[in-house]
């Protein structure tokens, strides 16, 4: 995932959701999917569907959570044989990756630590209608063709159950100017599983967007010790699937 070019070639169905305004690229993701920033305070996210998770499932679940944590409130989704959009409001915030932010690694991954833990605390697991163990993680890899090892099978006991993000990668906690949590986007995996297959993710992805170092900072913002053994497993999962 990466900030995209300003020459971007902007797709016929951005520039119809556009009606008109500046469009303004501001991320790349892996699958070929592109996000804009328009000048009348929208975010246009597009791309072409992902097995995974896709952008009806994501909308879905922004709605269900905004109930008790900030995320962007959903102005439009939709879909056809190729590709799928999201819209949504503009939030004031930077993402965790800003180059500000970028800059400064040490308030960035504190914050995010902070912000993990707040949606951990928040969302109610027993209102919950998503699933994201194991089980249902290995299940929907094998739906894409893609096999788990079978050391992978069998998990770690659960510590705490809890409304997982789904993907806690630091670029998806936004942050005010200050430095501070203020919300949370890309919830397409949303649902309940141990809070160790979050804070795994979260952690590693300090790797790839500070370097080295950060990881266990990041878990002590948590509150938390680290647990090596399911650091490891959830990390070795995420990689697999």
């Amino acid at each position: 995932m990466s900030i995209p070019a300003s020459d971007i070639v902007v797709p016929d169905r951005v520039n119809e959701l556009a009606r008109g305004v500046a469009l303004e690229p501001v991320w790349h993701n892996n699958n070929g999917g592109l996000t804009f920033r328009t000048d009348d305070g929208r975010y246009i996210k597009w791309g072409p569907h992902d097995p995974e998770a896709n952008m009806r499932d994501e909308a879905e679940r922004m709605r269900w959570a905004r109930r008790w944590i900030t995320v962007p409130e959903v102005i439009e989704q939709g879909q056809d044989a190729e590709q799928e959009w999201l819209v949504t409001v503009a939030l004031p915030g930077r993402s965790a990756v800003d180059p500000r932010w970028l800059a400064d690694p040490a308030t960035a991954v504190r914050a995010v630590g902070a912000a993990l833990r707040d949606l951990h605390e928040s969302l109610p697991v027993a209102d919950c209608p998503w699933d994201w163990s194991v089980d249902g993680r290995i299940t929907n890899a094998a739906a894409r063709g893609i096999a788990v090892p079978v050391e992978l099978h069998e998990a770690p006991p659960v510590d705490r159950l809890v409304v997982c993000h789904g993907d806690a990668c630091v670029p998806n906690t936004l942050l005010d100017d200050e430095g501070s949590p203020l919300a949370y986007v890309d919830l397409a995996a949303l649902g309940v599983a141990d809070r160790w297959a979050d804070i795994a993710v979260a952690s590693m992805s300090t790797t790839w967007n500070y370097g080295e170092g950060w990881s266990d900072a990041l878990i002590e913002a948590y509150g938390v010790e680290p647990d090596r053994e399911r650091l490891a497993y959830y990390r070795r999962l995420w990689d697999s699937t």
